[in-house]
């Protein structure tokens, strides 16, 4: 009597989730990334353009750290994308995936842009950015909190309705703009520019340092309300499992509303300093992609405040870097383009590696 027996042949290689490593391996496997990456960039760079590697690594520097103005470019950018990666970080650690924010600055700003419009002649400076700030926080509220009801309440997907609104809020800057600037340029120029109502006032010599000072205490509020309040505790048990929170008293509903309004509300801030304090004006590209960008950042920093900070400054040095060597050495923007995305793809993917192991087929003699 024969049997017949299936064989079943193991993967040569598979993949298992780590528990066990460290801070410091799963720093230095990021390193180790950084490093690949420049590798793989200079190559690029040798094989499209002819230049020296080194060179461009220190125009891209140059471009961040060259002179104090770069420098405070550099951190005010930094500190306008951790504002918008602190607004989604709650949302995310709850699992609700976010993906407004960009519409949610767009509509803070036209709310600081419309309250400047209006109300410049009738309200002193010191007001009107009071008022300013209050309507841009209310407009961010309203645009966070209207996916977060429809998902508590009937189960939307918040992926599609925060995507959506984002498209909403561009058509409604550009109805405005249109409004307000009747010549068909569809182009806002500086609002209040003789008379500055609305502006921000520069503190220390630098018109930016309001805008990185109120990020800066947002960091810290916000690492706090993570870490040590019940709200934040709360939060992080949504995210692990709804049932979980549930069973344990939970108001899941009122978690994900309130949560949605927190994020809506920085980003309103965000919007509102842009305007106020960076910009002075509104367009479509006022976000100019930080609420995408602040996913990313949000993700590497896994949730935390603070690994935020480093980040948001490392995304925007390779931004400012990349437009810095395609002025400089007059490259085409997307071969600065191509180097800062080979960068984050080997940072992304080396999460791979610290999440996750690749396993080896044990031999038979092994296996005996």
């Amino acid at each position: 009597m024969q049997t017949n027996e299936k064989h079943i042949k193991e993967p040569l290689f598979h993949i298992t989730k780590r528990t066990d490593i460290s801070t410091l391996k799963a720093w230095i496997i990021r390193l180790i990334a950084i490093l690949a990456a420049l590798i793989v960039s200079g190559l690029v760079i040798v094989v499209i353009t002819s230049y020296n590697p080194i060179e461009v690594y220190a125009k891209m520097i140059e471009g961040s750290f060259g002179s104090d103005r770069k420098f405070f470019i550099l951190l005010q950018n930094t500190a306008m994308l951790l504002c918008v990666s602190l607004a989604v970080t709650p949302a995310f650690k709850m699992k609700f995936w976010n993906l407004g924010a960009e519409g949610q600055v767009l509509v803070g700003g036209l709310a600081s842009a419309a309250c400047m419009f209006y109300a410049k002649d009738s309200l002193p400076s010191w007001l009107l950015i009071i008022i300013m700030l209050i309507t841009s926080v209310l407009s961010g509220i309203i645009w966070g909190v209207l996916p977060a009801v429809f998902k508590a309440i009937w189960r939307t997907n918040e992926s599609l309705f925060t995507l959506m609104m984002n498209y909403v809020a561009i058509q409604l800057v550009a109805f405005f703009i249109m409004v307000w600037v009747p010549n068909g340029s569809s182009v806002m120029g500086v609002i209040n520019q003789r008379s500055e109502a609305g502006w921000l006032p520069e503190l220390f010599g630098q018109k930016y340092a309001i805008n990185i000072i109120v990020v800066a205490v947002l960091t810290v509020i916000m690492f706090v309300y993570l870490h040590f309040s019940k709200q934040g505790y709360e939060i992080s048990v949504v995210g692990e499992s709804e049932n979980t929170a549930r069973y344990v008293g939970i108001n899941v509903k009122k978690v994900i509303i309130r949560t949605m309004v927190i994020s809506g509300a920085i980003c309103g801030i965000a919007g509102f300093l842009l305007v106020s304090g960076t910009n002075h004006t509104v367009s479509k590209e006022l976000a100019g992609g930080m609420g995408f960008t602040a996913i990313m950042v949000s993700w590497l920093a896994k949730f935390e405040p603070v690994m935020m900070i480093f980040t948001s400054m490392f995304i925007i040095f390779l931004q400012r870097g990349a437009g810095e060597i395609a002025m400089t050495l007059r490259l085409n923007e997307s071969v600065s383009d191509i180097i800062t995305g080979i960068i984050i793809f080997f940072i992304i993917g080396s999460e791979f590696f610290i999440n996750y192991k690749i396993n080896k087929r044990a031999s038979h003699k092994e296996a005996k």
